[in-house]
């Protein structure tokens, strides 16, 4: 299975924008674009985007050769090219004050992380969100996990959450 690089996330960013299709990067490259460089390489692009915005992005992939390959909910789409590089969609809802109010519930807050990927300002998820998510996992994966937690919190001033630090001693 081919492996998605930055350069495509990149260039699927700035496609989007230009489409005014707003997205916010997910997932390992939400981590790397906090942190400003790739720390694994990843088998796919993790992406939020608003409901109302699914249209016009399920029409991009269609003219860029992605099909649909899964499906777990109407909120949870994958789509995948002929080179094996896989979207992951995870769509929310928001009212008019910009609150999540259904979809993926993402906390209306973790929508306002900024990051870079080769250079290019991305949006993506809030440190503190992402810290937080990935610590619920640290325990199943502690060596895909433990490194990028302790950068995060480094870099960011946040607090080692409970789960890190028990794991940590582990190690």
């Amino acid at each position: 299975m081919s492996r998605i690089n930055p350069e495509d996330v990149v260039d699927f960013y700035k496609s989007l924008e230009n489409l005014g299709i707003k997205i916010w990067i997910d997932g390992g490259f939400s981590v790397d674009a906090l942190l400003g460089e790739q720390t694994r390489k990843h088998l796919d692009l993790d992406i939020a985007i608003n409901q109302e915005d699914m249209v016009s992005l399920v029409r991009f992939l269609a003219t860029e050769g992605y099909k649909e390959i899964r499906r777990d909910n109407e909120y949870n789409l994958v789509f995948g090219d002929k080179i094996g590089r896989e979207i992951d969609i995870h769509a929310f809802i928001s009212d008019k004050e910009g609150n999540i109010v259904g979809g993926i519930m993402y906390p209306t807050q973790s929508l306002t992380g900024l990051g870079t990927i080769n250079g290019h300002l991305v949006r993506c998820i809030s440190p503190e969100h992402m810290v937080k998510f990935l610590a619920q996992w640290v325990h199943k994966h502690p060596h895909k996990y433990l490194y990028v937690i302790s950068s995060l919190c480094q870099k960011f001033s946040i607090e080692y959450p409970k789960e890190y630090i028990d794991v940590k001693k582990l190690y």
